[in-house]
């Protein structure tokens, strides 16, 4: 089975580097959470949409309006967006990944399989390494064995917050 197309590394050229200032995420309103900072970046449907689109090699406005069915003032606006957030990178050749959004592939793995197990009614792309097909996994970093719910280990690295919330 082939990998249908997705692409990590812009045709022509490596990955850029992300350019966007990190953000304080004690910045944010609630609790301060990577997730939350994450959101705020890439949190709107079009946004993912268009790395998905990258991911398979689509880099032309009018590919990404065409396979994402977004708006064109939104899409555009979004692309606007991503560029200036460090995410996408536009040349004449149209737009690209930067390694920052290339990262993202992940994310959409973990978005896709939970997809196909309780929202869709049919798998819509099967992804595949070496004719094998692909589960996104969440592993330990030291020594790679997975990670199920029960196993994760929650420390708050935010003073004054607990997993309950903020401390009083």
């Amino acid at each position: 089975m082939p990998s249908h197309g997705l692409k990590i590394k812009p045709e022509g050229g490596s990955l850029l580097p992300m350019t966007r200032t990190p953000l304080d995420p004690t910045s944010l309103r609630g609790r301060p959470c990577s997730v939350a900072a994450a959101l705020s970046v890439v949190g709107d449907r079009w946004s993912l949409l268009i790395v998905r689109e990258l991911l398979f090699g689509n880099g032309r406005f009018s590919e990404i309006a065409r396979n994402t069915g977004a708006p064109r003032d939104r899409l555009s606006a979004r692309l606007v967006d991503l560029v200036d957030s460090g995410i996408v990178s536009r040349s004449e050749r149209g737009y690209a990944l930067t390694a920052a959004g290339a990262d993202l592939a992940g994310v959409l793995a973990a978005m896709r399989a939970w997809a196909d197990r309780w929202v869709v009614s049919a798998p819509t792309l099967a992804v595949s390494h070496h004719e094998h097909p692909i589960d996104p996994v969440v592993q330990c970093r030291t020594c790679g064995g997975p990670v199920d719910s029960p196993d994760v280990v929650r420390q708050m690295l935010v003073p004054g917050w607990t997993g309950q919330g903020p401390i009083r």
